[in-house]
């Protein structure tokens, strides 16, 4: 994209975002910039019309000065977001929404804006898709309401959220902070874009679709008020995205909370709580973002849920048909395990990590028996196992998982096998 083009309409130093009109910023040649990089760091697969991430900065090269003045005039129209069903852990599917590579470039310099409006006023206790924010700290704020006493949880799941959102209700909160009536309309007609649904073009009335780069900023907007109704209440919470957790001291407090706020987010917000999947309950027997707590000092642990998901994907990494020499698998698990351990390495109750540690060496020991097949014999005792031990083994009527726990695979497979093929440990040792 040539820079006189990404300049053009701005002048000098730039004025305040509150006294210059938002659409103008939005066009501004640092907010585009930083837009166009977003999105090709994002990458993502290509919308309804085929472009990819790696084509855009031809196509805006070429059709940027066009699209511009579009936008200007108030006269761009977003193309309809590409529907998607990605699996969900309990065997369900949940839609995602693909806008083109171009929609989501214009979308990723809108939310910049907006987010930059509303920043300075969202709660504190307000932890998803921020700067400088995390769900660790939503985690750790959790934990800490515990250790001060409020031991029961108020789990709230608000049910298909960002497919629920009223649209009007929406913009009359962002006109609240964004009274810019083109920027307002542009994103109007992003929330009204439809989506394909196997070539065919369905009409959005209501929601906002996950996979556009505004979704989350705009998510925020409506919960926004839920934040401080709950801060008006007096109540400790944690909030991330559409996952919430308020702490109370006692049961009955728990539910006349769980109550009371459900008849607030169908009343006022217009949304609705998820009754099957939220609960009053004492927080170990519940989940928040991938974590739970343990019965004695509110230890922060891994949610067995969370577990069970990354050994499924160990699962698929090592499953026989595969074929993949050891090494190429271990460079794949490397990368699955070093990710999951950034995120669940804050955990404090280390056992299942152990036992997870013990698990990932086990399946690889039963990927290795099954891959020397009839050369099982020759393979141990060529890695020092004894004579009888090799013997008993390769012709032992067990299975490969049974014989993976057996003390010849272990020898054979020592501990230092694995270190030297670069697999992490997720429990620090």
């Amino acid at each position: 994209m040539p820079q006189d083009e990404l300049a053009a309409g701005s002048s000098g130093q730039p004025e305040s975002i509150h006294t210059q009109a938002l659409l103008a910023k939005m066009l501004e040649r640092a907010n585009l910039q930083r837009a166009l990089k977003q999105v090709r760091q994002n990458k993502g697969a290509p919308g309804i019309d085929g472009m990819t991430v790696d084509e855009l900065p031809d196509y805006l090269r070429c059709h940027w000065p066009e699209i511009r003045a579009q936008l200007e005039a108030g006269v761009y129209r977003p193309r309809p977001v590409k529907r998607v069903e990605i699996p969900k852990p309990d065997g369900k599917t949940r839609p995602l929404g693909i806008p083109t590579v171009l929609d989501r470039f214009i979308q990723q310099a809108i939310a910049q804006v907006v987010s930059a409006q509303w920043e300075p006023h969202f709660h504190r206790h307000s932890y998803g898709f921020r700067p400088q924010r995390s769900a660790h700290q939503a985690v750790r704020e959790v934990q800490a309401n515990i250790r001060a006493g409020y031991g029961w949880v108020v789990d709230m799941d608000l049910q298909a959220f960002f497919d629920r959102v009223n649209h009007d209700r929406l913009m009359a909160r962002l006109k609240s902070r964004c009274p810019d009536a083109r920027l307002l309309r542009l994103v109007n007609r992003y929330l009204k874009a439809g989506v394909s649904v196997e070539g065919s073009i369905e009409p959005t009335h209501m929601g906002v679709p996950q996979g556009g780069p505004f979704s989350p900023v705009l998510s925020n907007v409506v919960l926004d008020e839920l934040d401080w109704e709950l801060d008006r209440r007096g109540h400790r919470f944690a909030r991330y995205a559409d996952d919430c957790n308020v702490l109370v001291r006692s049961k009955r407090a728990g539910e006349r909370v769980m109550a009371s706020v459900t008849r607030y987010v169908s009343d006022t917000l217009r949304l609705t709580v998820n009754l099957l999947k939220s609960a009053v309950d004492r927080p170990m027997n519940r989940k928040f973002l991938g974590f739970t707590v343990s019965r004695t000092g509110a230890k922060l642990k891994v949610a067995d849920k969370a577990i069970e998901k990354l050994k499924n994907r160990v699962r698929e990494l090592t499953r026989r048909t595969r074929g993949t020499s050891i090494g190429a698998i271990a460079a794949e698990l490397r990368e699955t395990l070093l990710g999951w351990k950034a995120y669940f390495g804050i955990a404090e109750v280390l056992s299942p990590l152990r036992d997870l540690d013990k698990w990932v060496r086990r399946k690889l020991r039963c990927y290795l028996w099954k891959q020397w097949g009839p050369s099982g014999y020759r393979e141990l005792r060529k890695r020092g196992v004894s004579v009888r031990e090799a013997w008993n083994t390769s012709k032992s009527a067990h299975g490969p998982w049974r014989l993976s726990k057996t003390p010849a695979l272990t020898i054979a497979l020592p501990l230092r096998f694995f270190e030297n093929l670069g697999l992490p440990n997720l429990a620090p040792r």
